[in-house]
């Protein structure tokens, strides 16, 4: 199954929104990303750009995923870049609702900015015929990071109501794409109300992607381990039912490996643990209202409130 690497971001779609979102970047919120030397910030916050030929991205053509420098939310991915001869990276697709658009200063061109933290990534332009799409996103490439396919892995969760679960791990580093969705039954691209009628047997699952060399995969187990109790059977807090039960679909023997040694810690302390593990199976996502449900409603992820069971402290 071709593993869809997205991420969910602010909904800021007008034109002011986003010149109010970009502009309301200080530099006191700037400590929350990463800190940009003189020529990021150039770009990235003062809408500069790089010379034409000198970006490290410009002949790069690897498998992989292409992500904001400032905040590291993901961009485009590298079946999308193409060359275009044009002295930067050119993509013909940016991954849904990552590049925000607005008119630029110049009142001619059309400015991309990331969806994520407002910064300046380069510009649009149509009408070139370069490919199917008849898009051409030209960026710096020191606006961008590169994660190479090599270091980028897959994991399903599941631990009660998949809006707390997907919440907790969106707010993750290292963690490039949480979405929610279905796992672990047998009817075929299932629907909410057929998932909680428990006659599908799925479980709500989070399909957490996410960069190996930022976050080990054993700080996100003890993670999904402290933010849901793995105790309960077939119930999650006030959620009862099959489609709420604890599962960890694995994708690799490392993974799995780790699971089995946290497991084996949490039940030496005396802790009953009814976590199923299991190889993934197919992932059916969720229906669009569900994807990023705390921050398009409010809401403030208290249903999975993480507890320690790891730390002696």
């Amino acid at each position: 199954m071709e593993v869809q690497v997205k991420k969910m971001f602010w909904s800021v779609t007008a034109a002011a929104g986003v010149m109010l979102f970009a502009a309301a970047i200080t530099d006191g919120d700037r400590m929350d990303y990463r800190q940009l030397t003189p020529e990021e910030e150039n770009v990235l916050i003062d809408g500069g750009t790089e010379r034409p030929f000198a970006g490290i991205y410009v002949n790069t053509f690897e498998d992989g995923l292409y992500t904001c420098r400032q905040c590291a939310a993901p961009l485009f991915r590298s079946e999308a870049k193409f060359q275009a001869h044009c002295g930067w990276p050119a993509f013909d697709t940016a991954i849904e609702g990552a590049v925000l658009s607005r008119l630029d200063a110049d009142g001619e061109r059309t400015e991309i900015l990331c969806a994520s933290c407002g910064g300046h990534l380069g510009h649009v332009f149509s009408g070139e015929g370069y490919t199917d799409t008849d898009t051409r996103h030209c960026v710096n490439s020191v606006s961008m990071d590169f994660i190479p396919a090599a270091r980028i892995e897959t994991v399903y969760f599941a631990g009660g109501c998949f809006w707390g679960i997907e919440h907790a791990f969106d707010q993750t580093a290292g963690v490039l794409s949480a979405r929610s969705g279905y796992m672990g039954g047998t009817t075929a691209d299932p629907g909410y109300r057929e998932v909680c009628s428990g006659a599908t047997g799925h479980a709500e699952t989070v399909m957490v992607t996410y960069d190996s060399q930022a976050v080990s995969f054993r700080d996100l187990a003890v993670e999904f381990f402290e933010i849901h109790d793995p105790e309960q059977i077939d119930r999650q807090g006030f959620d009862t039912g099959t489609q709420y039960r604890s599962a960890i679909f694995y994708t690799t023997d490392e993974q799995l490996s780790v699971i089995r040694e946290l497991v084996q810690i949490l039940l030496s302390r005396g802790y009953d643990i009814a976590t199923e593990i299991l190889p993934a199976g197919e992932f059916w996502e969720a229906e669009e209202y569900h994807q990023d449900y705390y921050d398009k409603n409010g809401a403030n992820g208290s249903c999975h409130v993480r507890v320690n069971r790891f730390s002696e402290d």
